[in-house]
Order: C-alpha cells, then sequence, then structure tokens
C-alpha cells in the first residue's frame, strides 16, 4: 500500500508540473505577445509610410534610410541601462514604461516634415523602446528552465510575423482609405492609428504582468515550488554570474557579431519588403499590404515546427544554421526573380521563414549559459550591439538604391552575412555549451 501511494505521487509530479507551465504559458506568453505585436508595429510601420511619405516630404531612400535605421542609434545608447533598471524594479513597472511611453513617441511621427525631425523622432522612438526585447528575454528566464526556454521564446517572437500578417494589410488599408480625411495624409493617419494601441498595451501591462513566480497568485504553493526549484536547478548550471567577467567572455563577443548579423536580414527585410514588392509592379497600397502578409504566414509556421524540434532534440546550432544558410538563399532569389512577382513573392517567403526561424533560436545560446544578475547586463549587451545592424542595414540599402537604382545588390549583400551567421554559430559556439 504504502509502495503505490509513494508510485502514484512520482507519476503524478511530471503532471503537476505540466499544470503549472500550461498556467505560466495562457497567464504571461498572451500578453507578451501582444506586447511584441505592436512594438514591431510601430517599429517597421515605417516602410509602409515611406510608400507616402517620402513623396509627399521629398525624402530620398538615403534621407529614408538613415531615419529608418537611426532608430538602433537611440536603442543602442540606453538598452543596458533600461534592462539594468528592469532587473532592479520588476518587469511590470518598466516594461508599461517602456510601452506607453513608445506609442506616445510612435503617434507623433505623424508631425514630421523635415529630414531632421524624421531623424529626431526615430531616435526618441529608439530611446523609448530600448530595453524591451531584451527585458523580455531576461523575464522569460525568470519562469522557463533552458530546456523549456526555446518554445517560449519562439512563441512571443511569432509577434513578428503576426505583426506583418496583420500589420501589412491593415497598414496598406489606412494609407489607402484614410489619405486625405481631415487633411492629413495617408502616412499621418497610419503613425496615429497603430502607435495608440501601443499605449492601452501599456496599461495592460501595468495592471496584469506580475514580476516572477513568487508574485504570481494564480499559482498554488506546490506549483510555484516546483518552478523556482526548476530555475534553481537551471541557473545553477550556467557559467557566468558576473557582468564584469561576461565583458571578458570572448563567445558574448561572438554572439553579438553573429546577433549583428542575424538582424541584419530581419531589417532588410522588415523595412523594405513593401519597396521590394512594389518594385515588382504591384501599385496600391492595399495589393502590397496583402502580399506582404504571405512571406510572414509562410514564416510563423516554420519559426515554430522548427523551434520545437530545437527544444525536443535538445539541439540549437544545426537548427540555426540551416535555415539560417535558406534565409541567405530567400533574400539572393528574391533578388534575381525581382521583375517577377509569384517567383519573388516565392523566394521572399524562404528568406523570412528562415531569418525568422533563428530569431528566436539565437536566444536559446546565450540564455542556456549566463546567468544572475550578468544575464540582465549580458542579453542588453548582446541585443544592443547586434541592433546597431538596423542602422547599417538601413542606411546601406538605401544608400545603394540610390546609387544603383535597385535593391538587388542590397539583398545580395544580407544573404551572404547570413551565411556567415551560419558558419559563425557551428565553427565558435560549442555544442556541449548551448544543447542542453
Amino acid at each position: 500500500m504504502k509502495t503505490n501511494s509513494v508510485t502514484t505521487v512520482d507519476d503524478a509530479a511530471p503532471d503537476k508540473e505540466a499544470q503549472a507551465y500550461s498556467k505560466v504559458v495562457w497567464r504571461i506568453m498572451p500578453l507578451l505577445f501582444l506586447c511584441f505585436l505592436v512594438a514591431y508595429l510601430d517599429r517597421v510601420n515605417v516602410g509602409f509610410a515611406k510608400l507616402q511619405m517620402s513623396t509627399d516630404l521629398n525624402f530620398s531612400e538615403t534621407v529614408y534610410g538613415l531615419g529608418a535605421g537611426i532608430f538602433f542609434i537611440g536603442y543602442f545608447f540606453f538598452e543596458v541601462p533600461s534592462n539594468l533598471i528592469l532587473y532592479r524594479v520588476g518587469a511590470r513597472k518598466w516594461i508599461a514604461r517602456i510601452m506607453i511611453t513608445w506609442g506616445i513617441i510612435s503617434a507623433l511621427m505623424m508631425f514630421v516634415t523635415t529630414p531632421t525631425s524624421f531623424y529626431v523622432m526615430r531616435f526618441l522612438l529608439g530611446v523609448a523602446e530600448a530595453g524591451f526585447f531584451p527585458g523580455v528575454i531576461l523575464y522569460l528566464t525568470y519562469w522557463f528552465p533552458a530546456r523549456r526556454r526555446g518554445r517560449a521564446i519562439a512563441m512571443f517572437i511569432t509577434g513578428i510575423p503576426i505583426s506583418g500578417i496583420i500589420g501589412s494589410p491593415l497598414s496598406g488599408w489606412i494609407l489607402q482609405a484614410f489619405n486625405g480625411v481631415n487633411g492629413w495624409a495617408g502616412w499621418q493617419w497610419l503613425f496615429l492609428l497603430e502607435g495608440a494601441p501601443t499605449v492601452l498595451v501599456g496599461l495592460l501591462v501595468w495592471r496584469f504582468l506580475d514580476d516572477g513566480i513568487a508574485d504570481a497568485k494564480w499559482l498554488d504553493p506546490e506549483e510555484k515550488k516546483i518552478l523556482q526549484d526548476n530555475i534553481r536547478a537551471d541557473v545553477g548550471e550556467k557559467t557566468s554570474h558576473s557582468f564584469k567577467h561576461l565583458l571578458r567572455d570572448t563567445k558574448i563577443w561572438i554572439l553579438a557579431l553573429i546577433y549583428f548579423g542575424v538582424l541584419m536580414g530581419l531589417y532588410g527585410v522588415s523595412f523594405w519588403l513593401p519597396t521590394l514588392i512594389k518594385a515588382t509592379g504591384v501599385e496600391r497600397p492595399l495589393d502590397i499590404g496583402l502580399l506582404s502578409a504571405i512571406p510572414y504566414i509562410v514564416a510563423i509556421i516554420a519559426m515554430n515546427l522548427i523551434n520545437r524540434s530545437s527544444d525536443r532534440h535538445a539541439e540549437r546550432r544545426w537548427h540555426f544554421a540551416i535555415p539560417a544558410v535558406l534565409g541567405g538563399l530567400g533574400l539572393i532569389f528574391s533578388a534575381v526573380f525581382a521583375q517577377n512577382p509569384v517567383y519573388s513573392i516565392i523566394a521572399l517567403s524562404v528568406g523570412c521563414a528562415g531569418i525568422l526561424t533563428i530569431c528566436p533560436l539565437f536566444w536559446t545560446l546565450p540564455t542556456a549559459f549566463i546567468g544572475g544578475a550578468a544575464a540582465a547586463g549580458g542579453i542588453a549587451l548582446i541585443n544592443s550591439l547586434g541592433n546597431l545592424s538596423g542602422f547599417v542595414s538601413s542606411y546601406l540599402i538605401g544608400f545603394l538604391k540610390d546609387l544603383t537604382h535597385s535593391t538587388s545588390i542590397g539583398m545580395y549583400m544580407l544573404g551572404g552575412v547570413l551565411f556567415v551567421c551560419a558558419a559563425l554559430v557551428i565553427g565558435l559556439i560549442p555544442a556541449r555549451l548551448v544543447n542542453r
């Protein structure tokens, strides 16, 4: 009788753990997903605004590329301080602050009239948003051990393709339907109507987000203990706990370089996808928006399937490298078939699927071996250095387009960068460190 009782408890433990993580997923992930959806939409809707704004304000491709990219300069300088503040004051207060301020600034983009005001507002938007993405990655380490983190990060980053699926047709429709309403251009309405909801989501964060397991009143004591024990065991396996020690770790700088390349591909597509589709001969903003959604639909399927496979097999490097190569090939062939809408959309779909798949997979690498206070600074350092690529890729593609009257050279460049990222992960990141 006693033996049967012990067996029953042991058999029930995995069910209790699964129940606890199911609660966590359904409680925090929808809200974080919504945050990233509106965040990414506010960050890249300038790509659609460009379709009208550049003509209305007489902006060259270089001016647009510099303005789109200067966001990341503000982001870079305030990223690490922002994440360290989040570590000290808690995720609820700081993520809410971030979202409310950047929603207001995004809406105020409607009043841009000159290149200088465009640059200033994009810089301030970067300052306001700094710390959001690495803050959420840090926050997920409070809830999920390494073996569950790949799927959790993938759920969060699904906000990127969903923002494309929803935001692309919506942005195209706003440009087309609201142009001239109340004397405002369509691009002005675009910034206003897509910026205001971010403020409301920030208020939801303030009301509903818990800072950690101990604050979650919706978990019972046994569930809290299971989750906290898993996190403590996971932290015990990490190798770096001091931010100063982390700065001397060459792996961190290699990872920052890899992430720089990953984001070059991501922002190259995000900021220029409407322009690439328009170059195939599609003219109406709504049609461009609908076609822009197709690559993101393909990407959301690929990224979730591959990230699940990565968690199931506890293998990170090849699950990263193969999609990175496919992403590079997709960008290159989108340029090769630039005049053919069907082939170009197919190639862009492969490119988006590869790039968006490796975004969450990348974050399973550093979070596998950094913990403690170092995680706040380390994640922010990698993210801030990597995000400088948003400035580089946006400006370079704009400059090359003005110079050559084509985006093809830019796409070839981004494809090559993704090949290098794949080689760096396989060649320089040890399997024993990240395949856990």
